[in-house]
């Protein structure tokens, strides 16, 4: 009876000292390669295991497994030099179109806060180019001072009209003077002229976002803001 008691528990010894050396085995290779164990299915049909990533599988996905069997990770295929360009360029590209996106999300929301309404839109573009206007006229009317100065001057020369080089020194450099300030003031004033339609420009391109941002919101309210 007592033989046949100890051949009956055999079995469970065998199976917890299986356990324990299973769990002993798993621990050691857990700590042997805390990353995992790698496996994947090679080009041939074979199933590669290993302790690091597997070279007969680059080009194919490789699973990283648990200790207990579980997949941890999975590793895709390693790209070649050329790929991996490939690759960085489109990321490269990707982020630049996010932070473009971003960036005229940025700029909608301060041309709202800005410009509530498009009266608000007409007052600022008046007042815009009313400055130029103001800095214009004045060239203008430095311009007209020049050309009263400039015919005294012609007057004046009128008397040495058929020799020239007998007028005065002085009269001749107002001459020079009056003729380089009129340059210096045409100049001046096509700049302004250029600045004027850069300005315009700028506010019709800015109402044209605005009225379709407007659109956007609540129809009542874009259409109180748009008149």
């Amino acid at each position: 009876m007592f033989r046949s008691h100890r051949y009956a528990m055999r079995p469970q010894l065998t199976i917890a000292l299986l356990a324990m050396l299973s769990g002993v085995a798993s621990t050691q290779a857990q700590q042997a390669n805390p990353q995992g164990i790698y496996t994947c299915i090679d080009a041939k049909g074979r199933k590669l295991t290993s302790d690091r990533p597997i070279a007969e599988c680059t080009d194919r996905e490789q699973k990283v497994l648990n200790p207990s069997g579980t997949v941890k990770a999975k590793v895709g295929p390693t790209l070649t030099a050329h790929e991996r360009t490939e690759q960085e360029a489109r990321e490269k590209a990707e982020q630049e179109e996010r932070s473009r996106l971003n960036e005229e999300k940025r700029r909608d929301r301060a041309l709202l806060i800005r410009y509530p309404s498009k009266g608000v839109h007409d007052k600022e573009r008046a007042e815009a180019l009313a400055q130029i206007g103001v800095v214009r006229q004045a060239a203008a009317n430095r311009v007209e001072e020049l050309m009263r100065q400039r015919a005294a001057v012609n007057e004046e020369m009128e008397f040495y009209k058929k020799d020239p080089s007998k007028a005065p020194q002085s009269v001749r450099r107002q001459v020079d003077e009056v003729a380089q300030s009129l340059a210096v003031q045409g100049r001046f004033i096509a700049d302004q002229d250029s600045e004027l339609k850069r300005v315009n420009a700028r506010f019709d391109e800015e109402l044209a976002r605005l009225k379709q941002l407007w659109a956007m919101q609540s129809p009542a309210a874009a259409a109180t803001k748009a008149r």
